[in-house]
């Protein structure tokens, strides 16, 4: 399968990618932004793929080949692919992309630097970087992705080269979906549930706890007949992403833990000098900033599925006939559409999408949802 099959609904970005890989001194900044399930992860991986690809003029991006297989497994010599988990990008990480990209290729014709949420640079980090893209090493490109070009420091967009990608279409996730094996009926469901977003999609058709989970989170807002009960349902959506970043620290924290210990030689209880004090904190302090984006990003997931809860009912109250992206709620769903007018529903609207930038403050996420709960309240 090519690397392009993962473009999902995205023409005219991979019109540009398939021609960029083919050309002899492709732009060397490039910027991918898109709303979460656009893939800009997805598709900048490609394009690195695609740009090292062992594949002749036209056929780059083959899938097949040494080279790509290597760099979609994050293994290539001449390919660096940084994520966090953290709810910022250090300048110690960005300096040392920088080192990084003054590497001549090893195997390759480029340097390919992918830099995954951008957005997470605070300004002086942002500025570290700069230098680095404003004159490059003839050999390295760097690609970065972001939500929007809004949310990256104006310098550095304004030297890349922006690839805008869109959320694909019910029916090309569906077909995404139908291709990998799963029911026509149970794909078309879970699209739909997504919002065109592949991953959430795939998460959803198969695995069973996420389509409860996501069902009782979607059955929360119209069924809160008190201010009591409202604040019981915020606590139970904190309580379920408090879990959810738990469980992944149960499962990784003293794995991470004995192994930085083994590597600078000491047995577990062993007394640290000062210099490894340090650094089994700092792995601590990181691992802290994990759980907390795990526990935030389980929230934004949590909002987004109420704000389909709430388009519906507003198509409810529009008299719009656009499908029903929760229908399985039933009568529910109509009755509190019922119960309310359309100016309340946006009034609802907005106010979920103020929790939602509240989450990436340092706003209390739990005041945040008792305060947007208790605004469903019949």
């Amino acid at each position: 399968m090519s690397v392009w099959d993962t473009l999902i609904g995205q023409p005219d970005a991979l019109t540009a990618l398939q021609r960029a890989s083919a050309d002899e001194r492709p732009t060397h900044a490039w910027l991918f932004t898109g709303p979460p399930g656009a893939g800009r992860e997805t598709a900048a991986l490609a394009f690195a793929a695609a740009l090292l690809c062992e594949r002749e003029l036209g056929q780059r991006g083959c899938g097949t080949c040494r080279s790509c297989q290597t760099v979609l497994s994050g293994s290539h010599a001449d390919f660096v692919h940084f994520r966090t988990e953290k709810t910022q990008i250090t300048i110690d990480e960005a300096r040392d992309f920088v080192v990084r990209a003054q590497d001549r290729p090893a195997v390759g014709r480029w340097r390919v630097m992918l830099i995954e949420d951008a957005d997470r640079m605070p300004e002086r980090t942002s500025n570290v970087l700069l230098k680095a893209i404003e004159e490059p090493p003839p050999h390295t490109i760097w690609l970065l992705t972001a939500p929007s070009p809004a949310d990256v420091l104006v310098t550095i967009r304004s030297r890349c080269r922006p690839v805008n990608l869109r959320v694909p279409t019910t029916d090309a996730v569906t077909a995404a979906l139908v291709s990998g094996g799963h029911a026509p009926e149970a794909a078309e469901l879970a699209a739909r549930m997504s919002q065109g977003n592949l991953e959430v999609a795939r998460r959803l058709a198969e695995d069973e706890d996420a389509r409860k989970r996501r069902s009782r989170v979607v059955r929360l807002p119209i069924s809160l007949p008190t201010v009591a009960a409202a604040m019981e349902a915020a606590d139970e959506l904190i309580s379920i992403a408090e879990a959810e970043a738990e469980a992944d620290a149960s499962a990784r924290n003293d794995t991470e833990r004995a192994a930085l210990l083994t590597s600078l030689g000491y047995e577990d209880g062993e007394r640290l000098s000062p210099t490894h004090r340090s650094q089994l904190r700092q792995l601590e302090e990181d691992q802290k900033r994990r759980a907390k984006r795990i526990q935030t990003d389980t929230l934004d997931r949590f909002l987004a599925d109420i704000q389909t809860v709430l388009r519906d009912v507003l198509t409810l109250q529009l008299r719009t006939d656009s499908a029903l992206i929760n229908a399985h709620l039933g009568q529910g769903l109509y009755d509190y559409a019922a119960a309310g007018s359309a100016e309340h529903t946006l009034a609802r609207l907005d106010a979920v999408a103020a929790t939602r930038r509240r989450l990436q403050s340092n706003a209390s996420p739990r005041l945040a949802f008792e305060a947007m709960m208790t605004g469903f309240v019949r």
